[in-house]
């Protein structure tokens, strides 16, 4: 049986605009113990790459499946029953059907996939697109010709004031 920790975040989603993707995941962060099936890794490589190793022993490269969608990423591997007529005495090895889920950010994607020794590694990699990579503004400054211009101008204007009265 499945406990489930459940946060009520009612008052928050009636409150909030846009934000319940991030709702989503903060309930989605307990997991079903048998979800625990294939036991995997993850590593941060550097600011801008992550690797995500499972464990997949008894599977074959064609038998797993990694799909990427949107912010989910998902690896899959589907054993085909094949009749054996091996006779088990005991049978310890888990090879069973699998379906595991990682939520990635946005503009994460997948860099490429490797199998090695029954080890499964899928390196991702954060894209940031130009247009909402952080930008630089340079300040210019003003010539100094150009400030004084219009102060000159106010002291002829002043003059030519002075001037009209004398002259009236």
């Amino acid at each position: 049986m499945r406990t489930v920790n459940f946060l009520d975040l009612a008052p928050f989603r009636r409150s909030t605009v846009g934000f319940d993707r991030l709702f989503d995941l903060m309930n989605a962060t307990t997991q079903d113990p048998s979800e625990a099936y294939p036991p995997f890794d993850l590593q941060k490589l550097d600011d801008s790459h992550f690797k995500i190793t499972l464990a997949v022993a008894g599977f074959r490269p064609e038998e797993i499946e990694i799909v990427s969608q949107q912010n989910m990423l998902t690896v899959s591997g589907r054993k085909v029953d094949q009749p054996t007529d091996d006779k088990f005495v005991h049978r310890g090895i888990m090879i069973r059907s699998f379906e595991r889920h990682f939520q990635i950010a946005d503009f994460v994607v997948v860099e490429n996939a490797t199998f090695d020794n029954g080890l499964l590694t899928v390196t991702l990699r954060r894209e940031v697109p130009e247009a909402m990579q952080p930008k630089k503004v340079e300040i210019s400054v003003a010539p100094a010709a150009i400030t004084e211009q219009p102060a000159k101008e106010a002291e002829n204007d002043e003059a030519t004031d002075d001037e009209k009265e004398a002259a009236a």
